[in-house]
């Protein structure tokens, strides 16, 4: 069940920090999504592509959808002809996977470049030590217009350290200045968004900087 004073506070503390707020709505019904959407929400995640094909076909078409989860590259194709931003480009092949079916529809598809941040390995990401390597691998010229690299994504470890949390939301933050500063990325002006932060975590990332914050659970207590 949606909680209206949560989301609404939740909101205003995001946007009083000029970042975005995606409302995860993963396992939610369509109802529970309707009523935020009645509420002025538009940019909502989702996760597991089935789920999000089948909520973006029964609901408004005005909602900016974005893909949060482990994406792999055979399920590109369910999504490209619609979702506004991947949060998880985690590799040069997916990438090139989304300019590929991108091309297809006739489409430019944001992504952000996921780095692990985290301790747990289970985590997926690119290596934030070595933030430009990927670049190596990417031929920007045969991306543009195809794909917009728009900034960075990470999670932070699943910890009640919050000394800790802020830390690798500090290493993520410092990863997308060294890219802003040392590759061409620095010359692509929508190259500005840092997503971090969820539920339990968002306030010690907006402190470090989160332009969007990633919140589910939080909403429906």
């Amino acid at each position: 069940m949606l909680n209206v004073e949560m989301y609404q506070a939740v909101k205003a503390e995001v946007e009083s920090a000029n970042a975005t707020l995606v409302a995860v709505t993963k396992r939610q019904p369509l109802e529970v999504i309707q009523a935020l959407y009645d509420l002025g929400q538009r940019d909502f995640g989702e996760n597991r592509v089935p789920e999000l094909v089948e909520k973006h076909a029964a609901l408004p078409k005005d909602i900016r959808w974005h893909f949060i989860g482990h994406l792999q590259r055979n399920k590109v194709k369910a999504i490209a002809p619609f979702i506004h931003l991947i949060h998880s480009g985690d590799s040069a092949r997916l990438i090139l996977e989304i300019a590929k079916e991108a091309r297809k529809n006739d489409r430019t598809i944001s992504v952000l470049l996921q780095f692990h941040i985290a301790q747990e390995a289970s985590k997926y990401g690119l290596s934030p030590t070595q933030p430009a390597a990927i670049l190596r691998e990417l031929k920007l010229d045969e991306l543009s217009g195809k794909v917009n690299l728009v900034g960075v994504m990470g999670m932070a470890t699943y910890t009640e350290l919050d000394e800790d949390i802020a830390e690798e939301f500090a290493l993520l933050r410092e990863t997308f200045e060294t890219l802003k500063e040392t590759t061409s990325l620095g010359e692509i002006a929508a190259f500005k968004e840092i997503s971090m932060g969820m539920s339990g975590d968002y306030q010690i990332a907006l402190q470090q900087g989160s332009t969007m914050v990633r919140v589910g659970s939080l909403l429906y207590q």
